[in-house]
């Protein structure tokens, strides 16, 4: 079993990376395939709130969990390289676990820019719990890679971790921000299984390892059995994102943002939705790249 990459490591860049954009304000491209990735895109903001932001919600192909592993790769890259092309950023952030664990060693050797993954947040989670019960909230298929179990392995610090693969918890928090209400029975049925009671100890931390989970937490907190410590990545990800680029000026101000929809059949309506997270522009730039 093995890790074949650190998706928080970005690219073998020397420290002065931030010192290479002039004193120009940086252009910041995140990338999703649908809305989980505004939790992560909320906290870049804040650690450089002078940059220039393009959030790309890959709509075209949501849900990406739903795609064998070969198209989901060709379908990324293809799809990263009309948006580099486009949009010159530089650095590109990739608010999705699914498409870090498989798709960033492609994207680092074909592009000379940094870029910075999602990784479930095991080691931070092992090390708060009191309890020594762990769980971590993913995907189906964030929960069967090795990737994932190779990181429990090697950062679980003799925790019990219990891997949760939520089927239908991507889709849930999708529905929400188009304004539809969650059925609390189906968000219950989603997270039941992260609360593990035995022999006098009980779970007190979960690893929130989809983007879009932390756009439920609320949800979560209402409907848990008992309080836990809901861990989300995008803080890490904005500190690595700080590290690459440095940190803003002093008087920097948030700029105008573009949301860019890949297929805009289902989020193109959001607009209002994207401009509270600080996108004032939202357009579709049509993907299919079947």
């Amino acid at each position: 079993m093995r890790i074949a990459f650190d998706p928080l490591a970005g690219m073998k860049l020397s420290p002065s990376r931030g010192a290479d954009l002039a004193g120009r304000p940086p252009t910041i491209l995140v990338f999703d395939s649908g809305l989980g990735g505004l939790t992560v895109h909320r906290e870049l903001v804040r650690a450089r709130p002078d940059a220039r932001f393009v959030y790309c919600a890959d709509d075209a192909a949501f849900p990406y969990g739903g795609l064998d592993e070969d198209h989901l790769v060709a379908r990324v890259v293809a799809v990263m390289d009309r948006l580099i092309s486009a949009h010159a950023p530089d650095c590109v952030v990739i608010a999705c676990n699914t498409a870090s664990t498989l798709v960033l060693p492609h994207l680092r050797a074909r592009f000379p820019l940094p870029f910075v993954g999602t990784v479930p947040a095991i080691k931070p989670a092992c090390e708060r719990s009191a309890s020594r019960m762990v769980s971590i909230l993913a995907t189906p298929g964030t929960v069967a890679r090795d990737y994932t179990k190779a990181l429990v392995a090697t950062y679980g610090g003799g925790c019990e971790v219990t891997l949760v693969g939520a089927p239908r918890l991507a889709g849930l928090a999708e529905a929400t921000m188009r304004g539809e209400t969650a059925d609390p029975a189906a968000v219950a049925a989603e997270i039941a299984p992260c609360f593990v009671d035995r022999a006098g100890r009980r779970t007190d931390a979960v690893a929130l390892a989809c983007t879009h989970y932390p756009l439920l937490v609320d949800t979560f907190r209402a409907l848990a059995p008992w309080p836990v410590d809901w861990i989300d990545p995008a803080p890490a990800i904005a500190r690595r994102l700080t590290q690459i680029l440095g940190p803003a000026g002093p008087a920097a101000e948030p700029k105008p943002a573009t949301a860019i929809l890949t297929g805009g059949a289902a989020l193109a309506s959001l607009s209002a939705m994207f401009r509270g997270f600080g996108l004032a522009e939202t357009r579709v730039e049509p993907l299919p790249l079947h």
